[in-house]
């Protein structure tokens, strides 16, 4: 079994499905998990704000039963005021978990490396990995299958595109990004994500004409063009997005039944229109609400497979 949930590139498309089959059992049936996960406890790092990621963690962890203690960057900085590993070895003789939700990747990475507790990635600017199960629950109770179907990324080829394209080519489910040429995904994700969707027969593209992206959809997802950190971008990124919204005219090239997802929090009248986002089509709040069962699902399935007694183990900083 897996110590950590690092990277949607990390787990196979079983493991993954498995994933959702413990999350529509959590969500049919919460109090049968109630309390299956006591005794151990999990430390939130925060260093980047977050509504629906802190709370559903929050939360979800309390109603497994774990004893959480939530961090933000006046605590730890990371690299800065403390090294990676030095937390992390201090974390592992306290903790068995670690939620993280923090800028680069390696700081995810590295706190994995070096701890003997589970790491999960609660969003870095390369992937947000919980976002991605949440999604494609919301997707599977409302299609019902992933086989055969389009989902139509519109937008930045950001971290919440990398995670969705890796998903997506893993369980076969077709996969269409719409993005400006000066943003697109990681070459290196794309080839991944076409690698992996050559043995599940899916198709993984990319095209610069969110029309045709669209067409023909049955998911169309977009999220904000100037993400956090990224605010001195801003001009010139609603230059490069102009011909990227999501709105009732582009939605008229997916599927009629198709829905809309965005990750949240939305600029409404940027990357979407409240016709949008308002509309029956939309599932935004079905999907926030599948963080909590998604991420329960995630904690249960790694530190359920923990042992007892902790090892604790000098691992180098190499």
């Amino acid at each position: 079994m897996k110590k950590d949930f690092l990277s949607i590139a990390d787990w196979s498309g079983k493991e993954l499905m498995d994933i959702l089959k413990i999350s529509k059992a959590m969500k049919a049936n919460p109090k049968k998990f109630g309390k299956s996960l006591i005794g151990k406890s999990v430390a939130l790092i925060f260093e980047k704000p977050s509504l629906r990621t802190h709370v559903t963690f929050e939360i979800g962890a309390k109603q497994l039963g774990l004893h959480t203690t939530y961090l933000t960057s006046a605590d730890i900085s990371l690299g800065k005021r403390e090294s990676v590993y030095d937390v992390s070895k201090n974390l592992e003789r306290w903790v068995d978990g670690v939620v993280i939700r923090t800028f680069g990747q390696k700081n995810v990475d590295s706190m994995a490396q070096f701890g003997s507790f589970s790491v999960i990635n609660a969003l870095t600017d390369y992937e947000h990995p919980c976002q991605a199960v949440g999604d494609f629950l919301t997707i599977l109770e409302h299609l019902k299958t992933f086989k055969g179907k389009k989902f139509a990324w519109i937008g930045d080829g950001n971290n919440v595109c990398h995670s969705l394209m890796l998903f997506a080519a893993k369980v076969g489910m077709n996969f269409t990004a719409a993005v400006p040429a000066d943003h697109k995904p990681d070459p290196a994700v794309v080839l991944r994500a076409q690698a992996e969707a050559r043995k599940t027969g899916a198709v993984i593209e990319l095209v610069h004409d969110p029309a045709a992206g669209a067409a023909n959809a049955d998911v169309v997802y977009t999220d904000v063009w100037v993400s956090m950190g990224q605010e001195a971008e801003r001009e010139t990124k609603m230059k490069s997005f102009n011909g990227f919204q999501v709105n009732a005219e582009l939605m008229k090239h997916a599927n009629p039944k198709a829905i809309f997802l965005h990750c949240l929090p939305a600029h409404r009248g940027e990357e979407v229109t409240d016709e949008v986002i308002d509309s029956p089509q939309s599932a935004v709040f079905d999907e926030a609400e599948n963080r909590l069962h998604t991420q329960k699902a995630i904690l249960y399935t790694l530190l359920k497979a923990q042992g007892r007694g902790k090892i604790h183990t000098h691992r180098s900083r190499r």
